[in-house]
C-alpha cells in the first residue's frame, strides 16, 4: 500500500505531461503557427523613425517600406528564427522583398547572427526598445506581415515560415499582392 502511495504522484505527473505535450504537439493547437486577428489588417503600416540594424547613423521610416513585402519581426534570442531563417535567405534569392525587423535585441548580436547566417533582409530595423512590435501587435518573434504597395499591412502571421507554411499560404498571398500592384 505504501509503494503504491509513492508511485501515484509519478503515475498522475506521467499522464498529465503526456497530456500536456500531446496537446502542444497537435496541429490544432496551432505550435507551428497561429491566426490571430489583428485590427491593423487594411491599414497602414505604422509610423516610425529608427535606426538601421547595420548603420545606426541610418534612419529608417515606413516610407521606405516599399510593398508589397514581407516584414519579418526576428531576434537573435529566438530560436524559432533561427529555424526559419534559412527560408527567408531561400525566399529572398527567389526575388520575394523581406524587410526585417530586429525586436528587443542587441545590433551587436544582430549584425552578428546576420554575418554568421546571410542577411534576407532588403532594410533591418533596430526595434531595441519593442516600440515599434508594441504599435504592431507583436506577441513574440517571429512574427510576419504582408504589406502591399500602397504600405497596407494586409495579412499577419505568427510563428515560423517553412517550406510548408509558404507554399499553402504566405506564398499565394505575397503573389496576389504582386499581381495586385502590376
Amino acid at each position: 500500500m505504501r509503494r503504491a502511495l509513492l508511485i501515484l504522484p509519478l503515475l498522475i505527473f506521467l499522464v498529465l505531461a503526456g497530456f500536456f505535450l500531446s496537446s502542444l504537439m497537435s496541429k490544432e493547437a496551432g505550435v507551428t503557427e497561429l491566426e490571430l486577428p489583428s485590427p491593423l489588417l487594411d491599414k497602414p503600416f505604422p509610423s516610425f523613425d529608427l535606426p538601421s540594424v547595420l548603420d545606426e547613423q541610418t534612419r529608417i521610416t515606413q516610407a521606405d517600406l516599399k510593398g508589397p513585402a514581407l516584414v519579418n519581426i526576428w531576434a537573435t534570442w529566438c530560436v524559432a528564427c533561427r529555424v526559419e531563417h534559412p527560408v527567408l535567405n531561400r525566399l529572398a534569392a527567389e526575388g520575394v522583398v523581406i524587410y526585417g525587423v530586429n525586436y528587443k535585441d542587441n545590433s551587436a548580436d544582430a549584425i552578428k547572427w546576420l554575418k554568421d547566417f546571410h542577411n534576407p533582409y532588403q532594410l533591418n530595423i533596430s526595434d531595441a526598445e519593442g516600440r515599434l512590435g508594441l504599435d504592431l501587435g507583436v506577441y513574440g518573434a517571429p512574427e510576419t506581415y504582408l504589406i502591399n504597395a500602397q504600405g497596407h499591412i494586409r495579412y499577419k502571421f505568427i510563428g515560423v515560415i517553412d517550406d510548408r507554411v509558404w507554399d499553402t499560404n504566405l506564398g499565394a498571398r505575397y503573389q496576389a499582392l504582386v499581381e495586385e500592384a502590376q
